[in-house]
């Protein structure tokens, strides 16, 4: 099975989804906590800040070297990635896609059966990509969930494809 899902139809450019490379996006959302969490939209360029903010003021405190808690925090992060279950936006991708301006709807396409939504509510999909730090081969290659968590326990499976119509 391939890990490659593309977005197709009425669409400006036909963009191919590649699940296998996701796992190093910083817009990747851990699935055991983010149906748990109050999710509330996030101002990059003020969560951009805070992180810099923080780094500058840990380097006057403790100087540039790195201390052993860098290590341990660069290891916790790894085995994160490496146990983790892990999902991404759709929207950027369908976005970048531009479907064009007679598009209505969102097929997605699986294995066995279409599902069908309003195109003005594909932002609130979730591409599920891993399970316990494993691609998901099983059912796969991606999960569809809905940010509300509506489908959490039973996400769309053996997604094919997206078409734009």
């Amino acid at each position: 099975m391939e890990s490659i899902v593309p977005i197709k139809g009425k669409v400006k450019f036909t963009i191919t989804l590649d699940s296998g490379v996701w796992i190093f996006d910083d817009r990747k959302v851990d699935l055991t906590t983010y149906f748990d969490e109050k999710n509330e939209t996030i101002d990059e360029l003020e969560e951009y800040t805070k992180a810099v903010s923080k780094h500058w003021s840990r380097e006057i405190q403790e100087g540039a070297t790195y201390p052993p808690t860098l290590k341990t925090e660069k290891k916790y992060e790894k085995e994160r990635i490496l146990n983790g279950s892990f999902a991404i936006p759709f929207a950027p991708f369908l976005t970048n896609a531009e479907p064009l301006e007679n598009a209505a709807s969102l097929v997605i396409e699986t294995e066995t059966d279409e599902h069908r939504m309003d195109l003005a509510h594909a932002d609130q999909l979730l591409i599920g990509f891993s399970k316990d730090g494993k691609p998901l081969k099983e059912n796969g290659p991606v999960h569809i969930y809905y940010k509300d968590g509506s489908n959490r326990e039973t996400p769309i499976t053996d997604v094919r494809a997206f078409r734009v119509e």
